[in-house]
């Protein structure tokens, strides 16, 4: 029997209740939040909404778009690829198969490049000029652009499809004439100077990926998840790229795997950058963003 004919006819609250005991069954982390999205979204109703609504009957079609989420969640697909998007910073932003699903974690190093500017008043009075280097979606470079009205930024990415989905992103939020995105790998194709360097580049160990939980081994594209044997290929490249690049005074803010702050910190010093600030935790107290400044003349 389908999903769709069981909740056929149902009240919307125990719609949800069907569809969080079918996911909690599976082993869905989040049976509760995710059956309270994919219900609102297939019904276009907000949480307010769904309260409001709470002892309306589901109709057949709505079951039936249900019953495809559903579906689509049992195979471990992410709910944010299901909806297609996915908030990050407070910033409703899309998706597609070519960028990561942004994460709460990846919010650390937008707060610590945020903490140090509005520490710094050389920095907090600049009209700053910003590199996301692998931006995916755009996420970090966007939400550093929404908190800093006077900066301009320009990301890059290897991937032209989540280029295009960074653009539609930027047009979204208003902020296409403060950003551009430019296709190469790293930082090939930039020149400096920038005042603030930012990447959430890819840094899962090679032999790691298959481990990894489904929702992101199966779904998020695997050119952003490879880091190379050891995980650190991509700071090898993008480290001393970014210290050439960088202003007198300027901010490398990288995030970092779970173990990787120290090695990370390292390549910053061989490429003459300074460790001015501790790395900083995300809320699970791994050290997540790992910061290095170029010197001031």
């Amino acid at each position: 029997m389908s999903i769709s004919a069981p909740l056929a006819g149902l009240t919307v609250v125990a719609a949800r209740r069907a569809l969080a005991t079918r996911f909690k069954a599976s082993g869905i982390e989040t049976p509760e939040l995710d059956a309270r999205l994919l219900i609102g979204a297939a019904l276009g109703l907000d949480h307010t909404g769904l309260a409001v609504h709470a002892t309306r009957l589901i109709t057949d079609n709505e079951a039936s778009t249900i019953a495809s989420f559903a579906e689509r969640r049992l195979s471990h697909e992410p709910v944010a690829r299901i909806l297609g998007h996915k908030e990050f910073w407070g910033l409703d932003l899309r998706l597609s198969e070519a960028t990561l699903v942004p994460r709460p974690d990846t919010e650390t190093i937008v707060a610590a490049a945020l903490e140090i500017i509005r520490n710094d008043p050389i920095m907090a009075a600049k009209a700053l000029r910003i590199a996301d280097i692998g931006t995916g979606s755009g996420a970090v470079l966007l939400a550093l652009l929404s908190e800093l009205p006077a900066a301009k930024g320009i990301g890059t990415d290897l991937s032209e499809d989540a280029l295009e989905t960074a653009r539609l992103n930027a047009t979204q939020l208003d902020l296409t004439e403060r950003v551009s995105f430019v296709r190469c790998d790293y930082a090939s194709a930039l020149s400096g100077p920038f005042d603030l360097i930012v990447s959430n580049p890819p840094y899962i160990r090679s032999a790691d990926i298959a481990a990894l939980d489904r929702d992101v081994r199966d779904y998020d594209p695997r050119l952003a998840l490879d880091g190379g044997a050891d995980g650190l290929d991509a700071y090898r490249t993008i480290t001393p790229q970014a210290a050439a690049l960088l202003a007198p005074g300027g901010l490398l803010v990288f995030e970092v795997g779970h173990d990787q702050s120290a090695d990370v910190s390292t390549l910053m010093r061989l490429a003459g950058l300074t460790l001015s600030h501790p790395p900083k935790a995300d809320f699970g107290g791994i050290h997540r963003a790992v910061m290095g400044r170029k010197a001031a003349i």
